[in-house]
């Protein structure tokens, strides 16, 4: 944008301030025109930090001061201001507010998972053809393309990767501003794929039949404080006897769309293209559930998957088959993880609605408020089409989930 374009949007949002007798197509508008003009001054902060940088030997430190934030924030400018000098058709499209920030940031993070300077070359070369896809997808949508963009451009298979992962195994410690004791750990897929399977058998086996007072009632929240209870169990060895927990793979096969070598796409729920090898070691310590899909619905998927009037709770087989479906909520744009969503029945269960998978869907605990409490309705198509009516009338359709969106 040239700088008429944006005094333009600075003064449309200035005037829907102003105005008392607003209508939320207004707000929408103004809202677009904030964004627009939040991407340009994002261009040019980062062409000012390129032009600081060749001037001073400790650009952060200066960028820090003259913004009034932190060295961490300044770094992430930094990098940021580093990838659109790597790529010029992406900082073009940052000016010109056709991506936003957080587009560019993916890149750069998609750029630093990467192995070897060849292959980060290879990945800004394919940049221009994705610049279509981040016009128009969101950043969590373009961050998914980024991610198989990636992994295509791997040439180890994941070894190296995983190898690299391994060695960068980290705990640390601190204590925060409230004198609370914080944890933070970053580990490789597979050995946190372990972890996380202990902790949710701990945290099952301790308070399947009750939880303590102290739980809040935020679903979240609640899991949380249940997880950060049953870790503090099991380092002090009085966690219930139990076996140990096996991590559980839902393998989700799609029929419709291609690997690359005359095959279907198999995703194993990985961040990395893992090994054969790997892969055989994960099937002979996990609990393996493959799950065939074809554009978003169930082909085949092990266990009983309608349940009707019998329970209202979905069973684990309903689960796995949506969790092949849907990697988030399913409200569209949300990013929820299906981890932290409710089994939502689209008839309700207090109106007849049945526990078949064709009547469940993930929602995150904000849209399954919304969808109770304040008047959203919601039909599923027999192809899973999801049709979302808000109380003022508009309708938004959406279609078949695609765990591969963009």
């Amino acid at each position: 944008m040239d700088l008429v374009a944006v005094i333009e949007r600075v003064e449309r949002i200035a005037a829907v301030r102003r105005d008392t007798d607003l209508v939320p197509d207004q707000v929408r508008d103004a809202l677009r025109a904030t964004t627009q003009v939040r991407a340009w001054l994002a261009a040019n902060e980062a062409a000012l930090t390129a032009a600081l940088a060749e001037q001073v030997s400790f650009p952060e430190r200066d960028l820090a001061e003259c913004t009034r934030g932190s060295t961490r924030d300044a770094i992430r400018t930094k990098e940021r201001s580093d990838t659109l000098e790597s790529a010029p058709s992406l900082a073009d499209a940052l000016e010109s507010a056709a991506i936003t920030a957080g587009h560019v940031d993916e890149v750069t993070k998609a750029v630093k998972s990467l192995d070897d300077d060849d292959q980060r070359s290879e990945l800004f070369d394919r940049l221009d053809d994705l610049l279509d896809v981040a016009a128009a997808a969101t950043v969590a949508e373009f961050r998914r393309r980024l991610e198989m963009e990636a992994k295509r451009i791997r040439r180890d298979d994941g070894v190296e990767r995983l190898e690299r992962q391994r060695r960068a195994t980290r705990l640390r410690t601190w204590t925060d501003g409230d004198g609370m004791i914080c944890l933070s750990g970053r580990f490789d897929p597979i050995t946190g794929r372990s972890l996380v399977a202990r902790l949710d058998h701990a945290t099952q086996a301790l308070f399947a039949e009750a939880v303590p007072d102290t739980c809040p009632t935020d679903p979240v929240d609640k899991q949380r404080h249940l997880q950060a209870l049953a870790l503090t169990r099991l380092i002090n060895g009085d966690a219930p006897a139990r076996r140990p927990g096996r991590p559980e793979y839902v393998v989700v096969i799609d029929s419709s769309q291609s690997d690359g070598a005359d095959g279907p796409l198999v995703d194993w729920g990985l961040p990395i293209e893992v090994p054969y090898r790997v892969l055989t070691e994960l099937s002979d310590d996990a609990d393996v559930h493959p799950v065939v899909v074809r554009n978003g619905v169930i082909v085949h998927a092990p266990g009983q998957l309608d349940l009707g009037r019998t329970t209202r709770l979905a069973n684990r087989a309903q689960r796995r088959a949506l969790r092949a479906m849907y990697s988030t909520c399913a409200i569209p744009g949300c990013d929820t993880r299906f981890d932290h969503c409710h089994i939502h029945h689209v008839i309700w269960w207090r109106h007849g609605g049945r526990t078949d998978l064709d009547n469940l869907i993930p929602i995150c605990n904000g849209h399954h408020t919304k969808v109770h409490d304040q008047g959203w309705h919601l039909t599923l198509g027999p192809d899973r089409r999801l049709t979302l009516e808000l109380p003022d009338g508009t309708i938004h359709n959406t279609s078949p989930p695609n765990r591969r969106v963009a």
